[in-house]
């Protein structure tokens, strides 16, 4: 691997790695005496123009069949993020093409209040975020998130949110509605409460303290709240397991689930890249625990072993949590959302009240 170019401040990734898909890819020329700085890239955003606004999966492993991602890409910028690959997809690369440069689907409101008022849709549990992150930067401003809340109110359709950002506390007039039906829980994910770590890691996320800040006034809003610790990254934040899952307790937190790191794709390389900018010491440690845990690789991707892992440190790992969470009183892993409520509402001039009232 060539040396890594110098971290960018706010970015997970410090480069554009190459597309797997593409056969052709640009960057400076190494034989050039220009020197290009790329300094701190601006985000771009692009419009989505997809038909649907709910997709869906077969995997066993993340509970849910069909899921909502109003933005693709994520401004996050988390230098694990299993969903950098994805963006390869659209012709741009894993790394800071997938952190700068957003798909934004301004209709998606409009075209789930479409799929929901079908009679063949039949009522399930929708995720918000099941691939990028909906509450990332650029919502404080499009507010689509919320408006992707406000339908799934009027139809009383359940949904899950998992988030890094504390913006979701901005909804939480919707959330109250969701949760008189028994219709929504909310997962503020807990990767490190080290500052500094978060900061490099997650550059525009929430601080840990904010994350935990945020369980505490969904909590005393009545919103069912848990966490994800996740993703657990082998000899960097395993230690931190039993402090998060106690500091979300203490917080209001109710349920807790975790992940073991994997790294798909680009997401190798961009990983190994990130540990040799800001860990050099502990890169081959991370690396082979990972290794350890992923069968001899850096991924494995078979259904029922990608989330959790296999072996000695998998074991560990499971058993920290398990124990972590009894002793902070965390018994459960989601709470149960309930169907029996959906309806399909009756507009009167286009219009409808969020709490059932029919307007003129």
């Amino acid at each position: 691997m060539d040396a890594p170019p110098a971290p960018i401040r706010g970015r997970g990734s410090s480069a554009n790695i190459r597309n797997r898909f593409e056969k052709l890819g640009y960057g400076p020329d190494p034989d050039s005496e220009e020197r290009i700085d790329p300094g701190r890239p601006a985000t771009e955003f692009f419009r989505d123009y997809s038909k649907t606004a709910i997709a869906y999966n077969d995997s066993p492993d993340v509970g849910f069949d069909a899921s909502i991602n109003p933005y693709r890409g994520c401004e996050h910028g988390c230098a694990y993020c299993y969903a950098r690959p994805t963006h390869e997809y659209l012709g741009w690369s894993a790394g800071l093409d997938f952190e700068s440069r957003i798909m934004v689907k301004e209709d998606a409101p409009e075209l789930l209040r479409r799929e929901l008022s079908a009679k063949k849709w039949t009522p399930q549990v929708l995720a918000l975020s099941g691939v990028t992150d909906c509450y990332q930067p650029i919502e404080r401003k499009l507010q689509l998130t919320r408006r992707l809340l406000e339908v799934l109110a009027e139809f009383r359709n359940p949904c899950v949110i998992i988030t890094k950002n504390r913006l979701v506390a901005r909804d939480i007039d919707v959330l109250k509605e969701l949760a008189k039906y028994q219709c929504v829980s909310v997962f503020v994910s807990v990767t490190t409460l080290d500052l500094a770590l978060n900061r490099i890691l997650e550059p525009r996320t929430s601080s840990p303290e904010q994350r935990l800040e945020t369980i505490r006034q969904l909590a005393d809003a009545g919103i069912p709240v848990g966490t994800l610790v996740a993703p657990i990254i082998p000899g960097l934040t395993d230690h931190e397991i039993a402090s998060i899952v106690e500091a979300v307790a203490k917080a209001g937190g109710k349920y807790a689930g975790y992940v073991v790191l994997r790294l798909p794709w680009a997401v190798a390389p961009l990983f190994e890249r990130w540990l040799e900018e800001h860990f050099p010491e502990r890169k081959e440690k991370v690396l082979n625990r990972i290794r350890d845990i992923r069968g001899g690789g850096l991924n494995k991707s078979e259904f029922g072993e990608r989330m959790r892992g296999q072996g000695i440190f998998a074991e560990q790992i499971e058993n920290m949590f398990t124990v972590a969470c009894r002793k902070a009183g965390i018994l459960g892993g989601s709470p149960e959302l309930s169907t029996e409520n959906f309806r399909r509402p009756t507009y009167v001039g286009d219009q409808f009240d969020l709490f059932g009232n029919e307007q003129s």
